[in-house]
């Protein structure tokens, strides 16, 4: 597929968004105190083409800022384009092409990377004293947020001590000075656990951050793999060939060869400082922020003119929507069914800001367990929320299989008429909760639990294997023969959709 070369390589990936018209080169000059963070949300909530920012006030000249990378497109058929492009997938490809391309990869043998001398992000190398953060444009996204971020929709690449596991992992990360930045590190996050193993042996954590990575390098970073699983060869995997990588200047880790942007040095063992408030992938503006450790850089290595791709993140659908919902879509689903259970698809719908993943249950299947609804749910809990991608995800919508589950109105019309109030909507207090989940309160927050539930929209009959009724839609109304009539002769109606 020539797609391929695009997901390798983020300046391809741009050209070929430039090709298909769904990038616009902005040559005006803007601010990065809220301009370009502003122009970027509003074309997310449009799902207009993605920008690329020439020209931004007050930054190093040739630095340029590119928004929405992974944002959904408004033309028909191809709303997906810009995430399947990461993968390497055509354009017009849908959710369930999407989730099957992820989880082939998971199956399939791992492909080393291609370690090489040097790459594109060695044309600029800074050291020491030449670090300056500052340079680059680095935007301030909310205007309530507490600082600058850095990194948005870059990934971090951190090594256990014993080097067997490379793992990269998306993070964010706040500018404090020109060679500091800092965010979180969660105990529960891979990149909590190795530091954590660092720290074991009283050493700061080796660490660098890769900006402007190949796309497919980012949708993977967003994945939460198992423990011990290194990113770079399950790249490889989905892309059927290795990705390129070099070795950073101070630290041995291994990084993208064609990124934009490296920054590298260390996590601090001890040092914190504040970070935040920021916008959240929720949807919500949280008005305090927290202590969390501090990244020092050491180094900076980066592309001619190099590109800083920003996620502005908020209300739904944005990159932590497309991104790390549909490969944790991905992984839940290969978890349910390597359980036994008969499910066909699983979706977080982006609507919902990952915080629900949908279930489409095989309704042959089902029957065949001789189940009812609390036994299940309770079944389906233990298995989706005892795993890591399931540890994310705070709740769990059933449905049967006659309901497209990416199709946000459908999952609503099933919400809301198949699931009864009293008898189908099932709490989990005591079951282990990610901590960012806006709802949970203060005693959650302390339990570490409190949040999870699962809600069932299947009719008793569909444990039966039968149908309390049918649809009434255009699409289970009518004979074949009609519709087919009836979709040939729509410009004939005089319908403008042809």
């Amino acid at each position: 597929m020539h797609w391929i070369e695009q997901a390798l390589d983020f300046r391809s990936f741009i050209g070929e968004l430039r090709r298909r018209k769904d990038l616009i080169d902005v040559s005006t000059e803007v601010s990065a105190d809220l301009e370009l963070a502003a122009v970027t949300r509003r074309v997310y909530e449009e799902r207009l083409p993605a920008p690329l920012f020439h020209r931004i006030a007050g930054s190093m000249p040739g630095a340029r800022v590119l928004g929405a990378p992974a944002g959904m497109c408004s033309e028909k058929g191809q709303e997906y384009a810009r995430l399947a492009l990461h993968l390497g997938l055509p354009p017009d490809s849908r959710p369930k092409a999407i989730v099957a391309a992820i989880r082939a990869a998971m199956k399939a043998e791992a492909i080393a990377p291609l370690r090489q001398a040097t790459g594109p992000v060695k044309e600029n190398i800074w050291r020491g004293e030449e670090v300056d953060l500052t340079r680059f444009p680095v935007p301030l996204l909310h205007a309530q947020d507490g600082g600058r971020y850095f990194g948005t929709y870059g990934f971090h690449v951190v090594q256990s001590p014993d080097k067997t596991w490379d793992s990269w992992g998306i993070g964010r990360l706040m500018l404090l000075d020109r060679n500091r930045l800092t965010g979180p590190a969660i105990p529960t996050q891979h990149i909590g656990m190795i530091r954590e193993m660092w720290s074991r042996e009283g050493k700061a954590t080796p660490w660098a951050m890769a900006l402007g990575a190949p796309p497919a390098a980012v949708a993977v970073a967003g994945m939460p793999l198992p423990t011990g699983v290194s990113e770079p060869g399950y790249v490889g995997a989905l892309l059927g060939q290795g990705v390129p990588l070099v070795q950073t200047e101070t630290n041995g880790l291994w990084v993208p060869a064609n990124a934009e942007i490296v920054l590298e040095g260390e996590i601090s063992l001890e040092e914190t400082a504040m970070e935040g408030p920021m916008g959240e992938y929720h949807g919500y503006q949280h008005h305090q922020g927290g202590m969390q450790p501090v990244f020092h850089v050491e180094a900076i290595t980066f592309r001619d003119d190099p590109i800083l791709p920003i996620c502005v993140a908020g209300t739904p659908p944005e990159e932590n929507h497309t991104i790390w919902g549909t490969m944790v879509s991905a992984q839940l689903l290969d978890v349910v069914q390597a359980a036994g259970l008969p499910v066909d698809m699983v979706w977080c719908s982006y609507e919902a800001a990952t915080c629900w993943a949908v279930v489409s249950v095989d309704v042959q299947g089902l029957a065949a367990l001789g189940t009812n609804a609390a036994e299940f749910a309770h079944r389906v809990a233990k298995v989706v929320f005892s795993s890591h991608p399931g540890y994310l995800i705070p709740k769990l919508i059933l449905v049967g299989n006659d309901i497209d589950i990416a199709d946000i109105n459908q999952v609503v019309w099933a919400l809301a008429t198949r699931s009864h109030p009293a008898h189908d909507h099932f709490s989990f207090p005591t079951v282990r909760e990610f901590p960012m989940v806006p709802y949970l309160n203060d005693e959650d927050k302390a339990a570490g639990a409190g949040g999870k539930a699962v809600i069932n929209c299947l009719y008793p009959e569909q444990f039966r294997g039968e149908s309390r009724a049918g649809i009434a839609s255009f699409e289970h109304s009518y004979p074949e023969a009609v519709k087919r009539k009836v979709l040939a002769r729509w410009c004939e109606y005089g319908f403008d959709a042809c």
